[in-house]
């Protein structure tokens, strides 16, 4: 069995778990209110724009059994510049201010995500991120559009609120082929584990993302 196929199979559960939040079932169908999607946004505005200090940062702490990753790690940083920008677009075609949500600490859970995927890679083994690229690339992959066209239709935005949605996944389709190369090559089983638990403990993080926004656009208590 290849290390993506294992890593596949040995995350599935926690996959499905994820998968099965109330928020993200709605999502599909496109039933969510104006306030979670702009909630959403600026979410992800709060993870996205650290991926290249993240990505910067495993390049850095690579052991040199795994220099070999650097080219890839390089491509990577170079397609992922500018994502971060799309969000805020989206967000001014929501009607939102791009510099409130530029200046707005994140949420609780976003935090605690970014904060173990920055201490996956300076304190432990920096294959970690990687799991952190499998589920939000994943899931990516298999949510964006469909959610995107069910949001649109249902919100009534115009389409250019839909950039990061749309063609994030449209680009993660391309990344999951180069992904799976790149995890195929470990050869070690500690890289091997360390991706794996990664991978499982950002579906719990992530979702937790999903989870308290419910929380607090509920509660009216927007971030």
């Amino acid at each position: 069995m290849s290390n993506h196929d294992r890593l596949v199979r040995e995350t599935e559960a926690h996959r499905q778990a994820f998968l099965s939040i109330p928020i993200i079932q709605r999502a599909l169908r496109g039933n969510v209110s104006p306030r979670e999607y702009v909630a959403f946004l600026g979410q992800a505005y709060q993870h996205v724009r650290q991926t290249v200090p993240l990505m910067m940062g495993m390049g850095y702490h690579l052991p040199e059994r795994l220099r070999w990753m650097l080219p890839a790690v390089a491509e990577y940083i170079e397609e992922e510049i500018g994502h971060d920008q799309w969000i805020l677009d989206d967000l001014h075609a929501c009607g939102e201010d791009p510099e409130r949500i530029r200046q707005a600490p994140p949420m609780r859970a976003t935090e605690l995500m970014i904060a173990y995927a920055h201490d996956g890679i300076a304190r432990g083994n920096p294959v970690s991120f990687l799991g952190m690229v499998f589920v939000l690339e994943g899931v990516s992959v298999a949510l964006a559009t469909r959610a995107a066209g069910a949001l649109q239709a249902a919100l009534g935005l115009p389409k250019s609120a839909f950039r990061y949605l749309t063609s994030h996944g449209a680009l993660d389709v391309d990344h999951v082929g180069f992904y799976q190369q790149l995890v195929d090559r470990l050869e070690e089983d500690e890289d091997r584990h360390v991706l794996i638990h990664a991978a499982n403990r950002f579906y719990e993080l992530y979702g937790d993302i999903f989870r308290e926004i419910h929380a607090a656009t509920s509660e009216g208590k927007l971030p």
